[in-house]
C-alpha cells in the first residue's frame, strides 16, 4: 500500500464552492479511495496565498517535511499551477522529493514524476503556469494604476485619516495630533527628537501601526503630503512578481500624483513651510558624503563624555599656515553643558581641540609598538592580497559551468522545436519559450565574457605582490603613514576627557590610552587652542574584554 498525501490551494472566496477545502477534500478522498493500492495519509491545504512563492505556504512546507520523513510515498495535486507557479520551485521540490523516494502526481496534467520524461513535461507546464502568473500580475498592476488615477486610495489607516472604501476620512483625534506636531515644529522651532519625547511624556496616542513616538515617526508626519490634501501613490513597487518583495520607488516607476484630492488637515502653506524648514535644518546629501568620507578618521572619533562624533575644522596659525583640528560636535555647537529653552540638555565638557597630526602620531605609535604577532599579521595581510589578486585570474571551473548551462539551453531549444514539430505544443507556446531561451543564452554569454576578462592575469602580478608586501611590512612596522591603511585598521578613537584618549583597532582585543603632553612654556595659556599640545604619550595598553 502506498501512503498518499494530497495538496490543494483553496480560494479565500467563501462563495467559491468549486475550490473550497471541503469540495477538494471530498474529491481527493474519492479519487484515492478508487485505487485499491493507495491509502490516504493526509490532505494539506493553504488558503488564498499566491502560488508564486512557497515561503508563506505553511501546509505546503509541512507536507514536504513529512514526506521527506517517510510519512508519504506519493503526493497528488490537481495541476502544476496549484502546486507552484514558480518553475524553479516546482523542479526543486519534485527533485528533492524524488531523492527521498517520494513522487508527485499532477492529476489534470497527467504527469507523474516517476516517469522518465516527467521533468521535461513538468518544466514546460510549470513554465506556462509561471508565464500566466506574470500576465496576471501585469493585469493587476495595470488595473491598480488605473484606479489610482481615478483617486482610489490603496493603503491602510494612518495618523489623522481612516481609509474606507478607497477614500480618506479625517479622524478628529489623530488630526489634532498632526496639527500639534506641525505647531511644535514651525511655531516653537522644536526638532523631531524633542517633539517625540514631549508626545511620549504627554501620553498622546500614536497611530495603530506605530509602537511609540520616535523622531523618524515625526519626520514621516512632517513629510507626508496627504496632510495638505494631496495624494501620491506608487511610493513602493514590486519588481519581481515571483518574490512579491516590495521596494521603495526611486523613479523606477511613474508616481500617481493628485492635488487637492481630499480634505486637508493642515494648510498647503504650512506644509510647504515645513518642507523648507526640514531642508534648511538637514545637511545635503553632498555635504553628508563630503564630511563622512573627507578624512581617514571621519566618523571614527567619538566623545566619551556626550557620545557625539568629533568634527574636523581648518584652523590658522599666527604665521598664516593652516592645520586641521578635531572637536566634539556638541561642544562646537553649544559650548559647555547647559539647558536650552525647551528643557533639553545641550553642550559638552570636552572642549579641547586636537590636531589631526597628533591623532596620526598616536596611530603610528600604536602600530609601531603593537604587541600582537607582527609576523603573523603581515603574513595574513599579504595572504589576503594574494587571494584577491588570484581571484581575478580564477574562474576556470565557473566558465566551464556557464558554458555547460549554455549548451543545456541550446539543447532545450532544440527539444522545444521537436515538441512544436510534433504538435505537442502550440506555435505561441513555442515562440514564448524559445524567446526565453534566447534571453537566458544571451545572459550566459555575457557572464562567460566577463569571466574570461577576469581570468586574464595582469602582467607582472608577481612583482606587484612583492611591492604590496613590502608596503604592508613598512606600514605594519610603523615606518610609514598611510591614510587608507589607518582608515581600515582603526575601529574607533574615544576622547574621554581633555587628556585621556583611547584607540581601538579592528579585530585586536586591546585598547591604547594616550595623554597629550604640553610643551614647556604652554602651562600659562588657557582656552581651546590646540597649538598648546604637541606630543602624544602612551600611558597604558589594556584588554577591554578581560575581567577586572
Amino acid at each position: 500500500m502506498l501512503k498518499v498525501g494530497a495538496y490543494c490551494r483553496v480560494s479565500t472566496d467563501k462563495d467559491d464552492q468549486a475550490n473550497s477545502f471541503e469540495s477538494q477534500q471530498k474529491y481527493f478522498r474519492e479519487y484515492i479511495g478508487r485505487n485499491p493500492e493507495w491509502e490516504l495519509a493526509q490532505i494539506f491545504a493553504d488558503e488564498g496565498i499566491s502560488g508564486t512563492s512557497t515561503k508563506k505556504r505553511k501546509e505546503f512546507n509541512r507536507m514536504i517535511r513529512l514526506a521527506k520523513a517517510g510519512e508519504m510515498d506519493l503526493i497528488i495535486t490537481k495541476e502544476v499551477s496549484r502546486f507552484a507557479r514558480n518553475t524553479v520551485d516546482t523542479l526543486q521540490y519534485t527533485r528533492d522529493l524524488k531523492k527521498s523516494g517520494v513522487y508527485v502526481f499532477f492529476v489534470n496534467d497527467n504527469i507523474n514524476t516517476k516517469d522518465p520524461d516527467a521533468e521535461l513535461r513538468l518544466t514546460i507546464m510549470a513554465s506556462i503556469a509561471q508565464e500566466e502568473s506574470r500576465k496576471t500580475s501585469e493585469r493587476v498592476k495595470w488595473g491598480q494604476k488605473r484606479r489610482m488615477e481615478q483617486g482610489v486610495v490603496f493603503g491602510r489607516n494612518m495618523l489623522g485619516y481612516d481609509v474606507r472604501g478607497g477614500k480618506l476620512y479625517i479622524n478628529a483625534n489623530g488630526a489634532e495630533t498632526v496639527r500639534l506636531i506641525y505647531h511644535k515644529f514651525l511655531e516653537e522651532g522644536k526638532g523631531a527628537y524633542t517633539i517625540a519625547r514631549e508626545l511620549r511624556e504627554a501620553g498622546i496616542e500614536t497611530s495603530a501601526h506605530m509602537k511609540e513616538w520616535s523622531n523618524t515617526g515625526i519626520l514621516r508626519v512632517l513629510r507626508n503630503e496627504k496632510y495638505c490634501g494631496d495624494l501620491i501613490q506608487k511610493k513602493t513597487y514590486t519588481p519581481d512578481y515571483l518574490s512579491h518583495e516590495k521596494k521603495y520607488n526611486r523613479g523606477q516607476e511613474e508616481y500617481v500624483i493628485l492635488r487637492d484630492h481630499h480634505e486637508p488637515i493642515i494648510s498647503r502653506e504650512a506644509f510647504e513651510e515645513a518642507q523648507k524648514e526640514l531642508e534648511r535644518r538637514s545637511p545635503s546629501k553632498e555635504q553628508r558624503a563630503k564630511h563622512s568620507n573627507r578624512y581617514c578618521l571621519s566618523g571614527k572619533i567619538l566623545c566619551g563624555c556626550c557620545g557625539s562624533r568629533f568634527v574636523s575644522r581648518a584652523k590658522k596659525r599666527k604665521d598664516g599656515s593652516q592645520y586641521k583640528a578635531w572637536r566634539c560636535y556638541e561642544a562646537a555647537q553649544h559650548g559647555l553643558p547647559k539647558t536650552d529653552k525647551a528643557g533639553n540638555q545641550i553642550g559638552c565638557e570636552v572642549m579641547r581641540q586636537i590636531r589631526d597630526e597628533n591623532f596620526m602620531l598616536m596611530l603610528q605609535m600604536v602600530i609601531k609598538h603593537l604587541r600582537h604577532n607582527k609576523k603573523q599579521l603581515i603574513s595574513d595581510l599579504v595572504e589576503i592580497v594574494e587571494l584577491v589578486l588570484s581571484a581575478s585570474a580564477g574562474g576556470e571551473m565557473d566558465i566551464g559551468k556557464l558554458e555547460q548551462k549554455l549548451e543545456m539551453i541550446q539543447g532545450k531549444k532544440q527539444r522545444l522545436l521537436d515538441l512544436y514539430l510534433g504538435q505537442d505544443i502550440s506555435k505561441d507556446e513555442y515562440r514564448r519559450m524559445s524567446e526565453r531561451c534566447d534571453m537566458d543564452a544571451e545572459n550566459l554569454k555575457h557572464q562567460i565574457k566577463e569571466a574570461k576578462k577576469r581570468k586574464e592575469i595582469p602582467a607582472g602580478q608577481e612583482e606587484m605582490t612583492v611591492d604590496i608586501a613590502a608596503t604592508i611590512r613598512s606600514l605594519t612596522l610603523g615606518e610609514e603613514r598611510d591614510d587608507t591603511f589607518y582608515r581600515n585598521i582603526v575601529e574607533k578613537i574615544v576622547v574621554r576627557s581633555r587628556e585621556h584618549i583611547e584607540i581601538y583597532l579592528h579585530l585586536l582585543p586591546c585598547k591604547w590610552s594616550f595623554v597629550l603632553a604640553k610643551l614647556p612654556g604652554d602651562f600659562g595659556k588657557t582656552g581651546g587652542d590646540e597649538e598648546h599640545f604637541a606630543t602624544s604619550v602612551p600611558i597604558s595598553v589594556s584588554n577591554p574584554f578581560s575581567s577586572g
